[in-house]
């Protein structure tokens, strides 16, 4: 009885070297003359972002013994405010990057 030996693919996943040398390369691109696929300025809106929530989560862990209603109030419309904030920053700089495009594509016609 022959028995045939089939070779079995290997399992590709998401978090594999090849996808982690590129992340990395991408990262490094932001920062040097090379074309990348991340924009810098969104890269740095979310690392600010992400430093900003910290902060304000930690406050309110270690303070929420302590507040009476109005520094709650205080604390959640800084945290709408920075949120606002962020969202508004990003939305800005689609419209530039779209309203570049339609320029480019108008000078170009």
């Amino acid at each position: 009885m022959a028995t045939t030996h089939v070779m079995k693919t290997p399992k590709k996943w998401f978090f594999g070297w090849t996808n982690i040398k590129w992340f990395i390369t991408e990262i490094m691109n932001i920062y040097s003359t090379k074309p990348s696929y991340f924009s810098k300025k969104r890269i740095e809106s979310g690392i600010g972002f992400i430093i900003a929530e910290w902060g304000m989560v930690y406050f309110l862990l270690k303070k929420m013994e302590t507040m009476d209603i109005m520094t709650f109030g205080g604390w959640a419309t800084i945290q709408f405010f920075v949120a606002g904030y962020i969202i508004r920053q990003i939305q800005k700089e689609k419209t530039t990057v779209q309203d570049s495009r339609t320029t480019d594509s108008v000078e170009q016609a």
